[in-house]
Order: structure tokens, then C-alpha cells, then sequence
């Protein structure tokens, strides 16, 4: 494995992450309202269809993540995945975001199938190349922050897109269009860059461990165990804010949408603002210390937001810039610790299986949002809130609980897990040693 990587390479592979976010909040925040307002559908069909969906997504992470490992092409094992995924999400983004009018549920549902079996075709081997293009305890972090670092950037352009197309006198059905477009243009353009700038690393072993065995390798990976249940909770606490966004400005603050969707772009540029200050920061640090750090200072200014009422939009802002800095750490270098801990199964004899470590880990992300809805809207409907109604002052302090309280517990509880996590600066360092004499 290259030790560092130039910085046009670290552009190259980045700027995937750019299309990719189209799929991702945006989806979640425009969609399933546009489509709840179709007349052959409505707010339970299109949940039951996205859900339905999102289950079949989990399915094919882990199994994706493992063909990709055992492929073996002069292009390597990543690249063809990347390729064939292309046309396969153009195709089911083109028309999920472009619906006719008497669309149905089985137009949502197939097409939403296509563009995640898409996503994830390509989304998987991208992320697993991440683990293979560096072994340097920090460079590796500075991979995954300028893939993250795109993926920010382009949440924040797919975000906006709809917001001022709506702005100008657009419809819904227009800024929809516009996501199609973002993503119809841009993928292809990312993926050119991508392949002409990023050579694949050449592997030491072919994987040939057999499927139960490497399982129980995985078993007994305690750090891969501690870092997946920590995953998964950080994941839930970042899905429950996501997932309330627009009720809490909406109904807790009383602001309208285009206030939300200024609100959401100040959070994804401060987010790029601080990736690079928080690399700076921890230059030195263990990345668990890092993440721990990051998560203690959302924490610190996220436990705010429940005590806000109607009219706190300054305030909310302000919140929004200082938990925003956070965003770009919390998600890059977690996925740098992936990379460390996929380390420790090889030396134990894993054949280098990061395709099928970061299909459980996809798993686990999709997984936590999932449950954090899960969580959120039973809680919610329970404590006697409706949508488009006048609520009572019990029902928004459950939101605003929810949107800010239970978060800050959940993360307080993954860095009590990740304090003293076992694989550190230290620890990572015997690894690549016991690793070059593998090889």
C-alpha cells in the first residue's frame, strides 16, 4: 500500500462522494413529501414503500461488499464495481425524481430499489478503497475527510438546488428535476476524474477464507465489535435530528420551509469550514480521542436546542454553526478508524475483506437511521403530536426532546464506549508491522 497519496489523487477519489450525497439527505428531507402529495398515493403507502426499500438496501450492503472483495479484474477489485453501478443509479435516480402524475406505489418502490441497488454498487467498493489506498495511521484520515468532505458539499448543493428553484417560481415537481439533473451531470464527470486520477492499490493476498470462518474471525474482533455497536448508536443519534429537522423549525421554532432550508445550508458549510480545524486539532491525537472530542463538543452545544422556543431562530443558527463544525469529523473519521480496525482482521488472517467490513457497517448505518425514525414518530404520535395541527406545549417538548435531548444521551454513551478504545496511534503502529511481515 502507498503510504500517502497526492493531493490530486486525494481530489480524485473525493469528488465521487460529490453525486453520491444526492441520495442521501436530500432524498429523505424532498421526497417523500412530493410524493405523499401524488393522487395515487399518500403518507403511509410512501413510508411503507421507502421502508420496504431501505430493508432490500441493507440486504445487499454485506453481499455486495464481499463480491466486491473476491472480484478480480485488470481494472481491480473496486473500480468495475463503480463502473457497472453507474448506469444503474442514473437510471432509478432519473425517474424517482422524475415521477409522472399518476405515478403509483410500485413505480416509488421499483425505481427506489434501482437507484439504492445503484447507490450501493457503487457507494460500497468507494468507500472499502479507502481502507486499501493508504496504510498511514493519518493519512488515511485525510482520505476519508475529503471524501466526506465532498459528500458534505454536495448535500449542500442538493439541499439548495430544490430550495432555489422554488425561490424563483419553481414547483416541487421542478426542484425534483433539478436533484435528477445535479446527479445525471455530475456522476459521470466525478466518476472520469476519479478514474484518471486514482490508481488502485495492488493486493498482497486474494481472498480466500471461507465465509464462516471469516465470520467467526469477525466475531472476535473486539475492536470491530466495539466500533459497530458504537457505529450504530452514533448513527441513531445523528438519524433522530435529520429525521425532525423540518417539524422542529416548523412547529418548535414556527419558522417555514425556506427558513429550513437556510438553516440546513449554514449547517453543511460550517461542516466543510471544520473538518480541516479539527484534522489541525487532533494532528496528533488517536482518532477514537478525536471522535470522542468532536461528539463532546456537539454535545455541549446541541443540548441547547431543547430549551428554544418559537421565534429562536438566531439562536438556532447559532447552533447550528457550532454543532455543524462537527458534522465533517464525526462522519470521516470513524471511517478512518474502519480502516484500523480492518487492519487488525488481517494480521488474523482476513485476506483483506474491507468490502465486506464496510457492507456491515453499511448495514449498520442504514440500520441506525431506520431506527431512529423507528424511535422518533411512534414516540412522537404517542405524546399527541399531528402534523398540520395546533399542538400542545406537552407534545412540542416531546419533539424538541427528541430532536435535541435524547441525541446528546445517545452520544454521551458512545464516548463512554469509545474512551479507551483498544486500537490507538500505538496499537495501530505493531499492526502495520506484524502486517509488512505478512507480506
Amino acid at each position: 500500500m502507498t503510504a500517502r497519496r497526492s493531493l490530486l489523487e486525494l481530489i480524485g477519489y473525493g469528488v465521487v462522494g460529490l453525486p453520491l450525497a444526492a441520495l442521501g439527505l436530500p432524498l429523505v428531507v424532498y421526497l417523500p413529501a412530493y410524493y405523499a402529495e401524488l393522487p395515487g398515493l399518500g403518507t403511509a403507502a410512501v413510508g411503507a414503500m421507502l421502508f420496504i426499500a431501505r430493508v432490500f438496501d441493507v440486504v445487499t450492503d454485506p453481499l455486495i461488499g464481499w463480491a466486491s472483495d473476491h472480484t478480480t479484474t485488470p481494472l481491480g477489485r473496486r473500480k468495475p464495481w463503480l463502473l457497472a453501478g453507474m448506469p444503474v443509479l442514473l437510471l432509478g435516480g432519473w425517474f424517482l425524481f422524475n415521477p409522472t402524475q399518476d405515478a403509483g406505489a410500485l413505480w416509488l418502490l421499483g425505481w427506489s430499489l434501482l437507484a439504492y441497488l445503484g447507490w450501493t454498487m457503487i457507494s460500497l467498493p468507494y468507500t472499502a478503497m479507502a481502507a486499501e489506498l493508504s496504510a498511514d495511521y493519518d493519512a488515511r484520515s485525510r482520505i476519508t475527510a475529503f471524501r466526506e468532505g465532498f459528500f458534505v458539499l454536495g448535500t449542500l448543493i442538493a439541499i439548495m438546488l430544490p430550495a432555489l428553484i422554488q425561490r424563483s417560481g419553481g414547483s416541487e415537481g421542478d426542484g425534483l428535476r433539478a436533484l435528477a439533473l445535479f446527479l445525471v451531470i455530475s456522476l459521470p464527470l466525478a466518476m472520469l476524474v476519479f478514474m484518471r486520477l486514482v490508481s488502485e492499490p495492488h493486493y498482497a493476498t486474494k481472498p480466500v477464507m471461507h465465509f464462516r470462518q471469516g465470520l467467526r474471525l469477525m466475531a472476535g474482533n473486539v475492536a470491530f465489535r466495539r466500533l459497530l455497536i458504537a457505529y450504530l448508536m452514533n448513527g441513531a443519534a445523528n438519524g433522530l435530528p435529520a429525521a425532525l429537522f423540518i417539524f422542529f423549525v416548523m412547529y418548535v421554532l414556527g419558522a417555514d420551509q425556506a427558513t429550513a432550508g437556510l438553516l440546513l445550508a449554514i449547517y453543511f458549510v460550517s461542516a466543510v469550514a471544520g473538518l480541516p480545524l479539527w484534522l489541525k486539532l487532533g494532528a496528533n491525537w488517536s482518532k477514537h480521542r478525536l471522535w470522542c472530542a468532536s461528539m463532546l463538543w456537539a454535545c455541549a452545544v446541541f443540548i441547547w436546542a431543547p430549551m428554544l422556543g418559537t421565534g429562536d431562530i438566531i439562536w438556532f443558527g447559532l447552533i447550528c454553526v457550532l454543532s455543524g463544525l462537527c458534522l465533517g469529523v464525526d462522519q470521516a473519521i470513524p471511517a478512518s478508524i474502519q480502516a484500523d480496525v480492518i487492519d487488525e482482521d488481517t494480521v488474523g488472517g482476513g485476506d483483506q475483506r474491507a468490502g465486506l467490513y464496510f457492507g456491515l457497517w453499511g448495514m449498520a448505518t442504514k440500520l441506525a437511521f431506520a431506527l431512529s425514525v423507528g424511535i422518533a414518530f411512534p414516540l412522537l404520535e404517542l405524546a399527541g403530536f399531528v402534523l398540520g395541527m395546533d399542538n400542545s406545549p406537552d407534545s412540542l417538548s416531546a419533539l424538541a426532546f427528541l430532536y435535541g435531548g435524547l441525541p446528546v444521551l445517545i452520544k454521551l454513551g458512545v464516548v463512554v464506549l469509545m474512551w479507551n478504545f483498544p486500537l490507538d496511534r500505538k496499537r495501530h503502529a505493531e499492526v502495520q508491522r506484524q502486517l509488512l511481515q505478512v507480506d
